[in-house]
């Protein structure tokens, strides 16, 4: 391979910071890897999504008692993939929640992108060797649920497929602050392998008419105003319909997938090629949205043989 294989060369590690956005309401944020959160209750804690293995797990709940000593009750995952949920197991949680459909894709793919995301990056999977396997959600809903964490109400939003079949946002209306995990990204790469990309974008005008003043994105800072927000909003927009168009301008004229990359790369590098994992993110995203294109209306499943195979075909 002349370019190394997505993520293999980031060994740089990033240290989440706790970040208060609400009275008892925090994101767990670093510079461009996948952010998570939680909020305080009463009697406990409710993580919201749960990091890549039971070592970074734990190394959040370390953070979590700087703020508080109450016991984590809730973990809510905003979707699968490998990185946001294997370290579930560590918080001990009484249960898990997500949205049904997440619950599928656990069930359906969790093992295939559990190999293949840890070879893609592995560096977000310290002390792999520690996940004890798959952790089921115990609790799941269709559209959404209001939670109510003593007396504060959290609503679990399924506000339609995007990032993946599954996606759901926590929305704290009495904080004015909405998790939305992969949704919307803040000015980082936009990973599209698994998703229903031309869905997404309505999806995403769901999530604005929240009209949230503060947003934590899947990666990047928390945006604090609704003008940050709304950028955030175009901003991964922008990225979804330019693969989308780079890939119709390569199928327009006959082009197999390897010269439909190099035309999104040519279109795209000079306004998103400084987001980190963009490198990383575009092979995947031009080879989902070459088959959404075609008619295929559901994603492949990642495997390590066929990451490896479309890597190679890109970069040979």
């Amino acid at each position: 391979m002349s370019t190394a294989f997505a993520s293999a060369n980031d060994t740089t590690d990033q240290k989440a910071r706790v970040v208060e956005l609400a009275r008892g309401v925090y994101g767990y944020v670093s510079q461009s890897d996948p952010n998570c959160g939680f909020v305080v209750g009463d009697e406990g804690v409710l993580v919201i999504d749960a990091r890549a293995t039971p070592q970074l797990a734990s190394e959040m709940m370390e953070d979590i008692r700087t703020v508080t000593e109450r016991p984590v009750r809730y973990v809510f995952l905003t979707h699968y993939h490998a990185v946001r949920a294997l370290g579930a197991s560590a918080f001990g949680a009484e249960a898990v929640i997500s949205s049904r459909d997440t619950l599928h894709l656990i069930r359906e793919r969790g093992a295939a992108d559990m190999e293949s995301e840890m070879r893609r990056f592995p560096r977000l999977f310290k002390g792999a060797e520690q996940i004890p396997g798959l952790t089921l959600p115990r609790m799941t809903f269709d559209t959404g649920m209001s939670f109510w964490f003593g007396e504060r109400e959290l609503r679990f939003s399924h506000l339609g497929r995007g990032h993946s079949r599954g996606d759901a946002v926590c929305w704290i209306p009495d904080a004015g602050v909405v998790f939305a995990g992969d949704l919307v990204e803040n000015r980082c790469g936009v990973y599209t392998g698994d998703a229903y990309m031309r869905d997404w974008l309505s999806t995403l005008e769901r999530l604005r008419a929240l009209d949230a003043p503060v947003v934590v994105p899947g990666r990047g800072p928390a945006m604090t105003d609704r003008q940050q927000v709304s950028d955030a909003v175009d901003a991964t927009k922008d990225f979804i319909i330019s693969v989308l168009e780079s890939v119709e301008i390569g199928l327009k004229s006959g082009k197999g997938l390897r010269d439909c990359y190099r035309i999104a790369e040519e279109r795209m590098t000079p306004r998103f090629g400084d987001w980190p994992i963009f490198v990383h993110a575009l092979a995947f995203d031009v080879a989902r949205a070459y088959d959404e294109l075609r008619g295929f209306e559901h994603p492949r499943i990642w495997t390590a043989e066929r990451d490896a195979e479309l890597w190679n075909t890109i970069h040979a």
